[in-house]
Formats: structure tokens, sequence, C-alpha cells
């Protein structure tokens, strides 16, 4: 069972080289919300999710995560608290899409009360549960990397493109995980797809904060 969980940037900036990607981000998400983060491509919306996620840091300013008690987690502990969905990130394709999701469950609890088999029933791989990823279409593809996200027990979901390869089934697809699995999550979606982020409450654009 997760608990709420609340994301705090202050004055949050990362720069390559010399080059600053943002500055400056102070904004605090809160649990049970959906977010939005926007920008024209090449603006820094998966950089700021990974700085998010804490899989790479920031140059100045801070990232904080804190349960209900408010004292912040431990930077080592964030990724057991949240799921994500992103286009560089890879499944191991020599596995089953079953065998994957056991795999994934012994690093990360999946939501208690639907079997394995229910979760690849719900993204439309129960004929393919047995086949190796590898000979999985990129639609395939997408929906194991959707399921292994929705179907984590975790507080917060980070969504990088999630619709990447789907086509008008699969847009679908997603909002229902989103509406029957996502309900008391923290939701950070990177996107510029209105289909993505349609269900997101509020929105944040890169550009403000060159």
């Amino acid at each position: 069972m997760f608990y709420p969980m609340t994301i705090e940037l202050q004055k949050a900036g990362k720069k390559f080289n010399r080059d600053w990607i943002f500055r400056n981000v102070s904004f605090t998400f809160s649990p049970a919300k959906a977010y939005a983060i926007t920008g024209p491509n090449g603006s820094g919306k998966s950089t700021l999710l990974q700085a998010i996620a804490m899989s790479i840091r920031v140059n100045e300013g801070k990232c904080f995560w804190n349960q209900e008690s408010n004292k912040p987690l431990n930077e080592d502990a964030v990724h057991q608290y949240l799921a994500i969905v992103a286009p560089y990130l890879d499944v191991i394709e020599e596995m089953t899409a079953t065998e994957f999701l056991q795999f994934h469950a012994r690093f990360k609890p999946l939501l208690p009360n639907i079997s394995i088999v229910a979760m690849l029933e719900e993204v439309g791989l129960s004929s393919a549960a047995n086949k190796q990823i590898r000979y999985y279409s990129s639609g395939m593809l997408q929906r194991v990397k959707l399921a292994q996200a929705f179907f984590s027990d975790v507080p917060v979901l980070l969504l990088d493109e999630p619709c990447t390869n789907l086509d008008a089934e699969g847009y679908a697809l997603y909002h229902r995980l989103i509406e029957k699995y996502a309900a008391n999550r923290t939701i950070i979606v990177s996107s510029n797809d209105a289909a993505e982020i349609d269900f997101c409450k509020e929105v944040i654009k890169l550009t403000d904060f060159k």
C-alpha cells in the first residue's frame, strides 16, 4: 500500500556544460493530483522529470520528497516510491511479459488484489503473455511499459510521452489506466500532446524557467 507523497522543487536548476536547461523552478506537487510539464522539443521536459525522480542531480536548488510526516525521504530511497514510463527506459526483451512483471515485482511491489494475468489482460496483452518481448511491436512494447508503471504499488507516476507508439486504441487504454488505477496518486506527465495531458489540472511551462 502506498502513502501520499508531496514533491517540492526549490529554485531548481540544471545545466549541461555552460547552458542552463532550466533555472529557478519552484513548485510543489501535491498528493493525488495530476500535472503536466510542457515546452518545445529540446526544452528540457525529460530532464526536469529525471531531476524530479532524482535520477540526475540538479546544479542548483533542491528537490524534496515528503510523506505525510513531512520528513524528507533519503535521496537513495526515492526510487522505491515512483514508477516511470519513458522512451529511454528499456525492458528486458529476452523475457516474456509475464516474466518481466514477475521480475519487476521482486524489486517493487505490484498492486494487491490483481494478478499478473489480469494485468496483462487489462493492457491487451493476454494473447502475447508468454511471447518474448523482443517479438513485440513498438505499440505492444509500450503497453508493457505502461503495465509495469501503473500496476506498481507506488504513490507517484512519472510519465514521459506515455503514449509513444500507441494507436487510438492505445490512447484509450492509457486514459482507462489513469481513471482506474491512478486516482489517488501524484501524476506528472511530460508531453506536448494534448491527448496525453488533458486530465492534468496544472501545467508547468518550461519556457517560463529559462
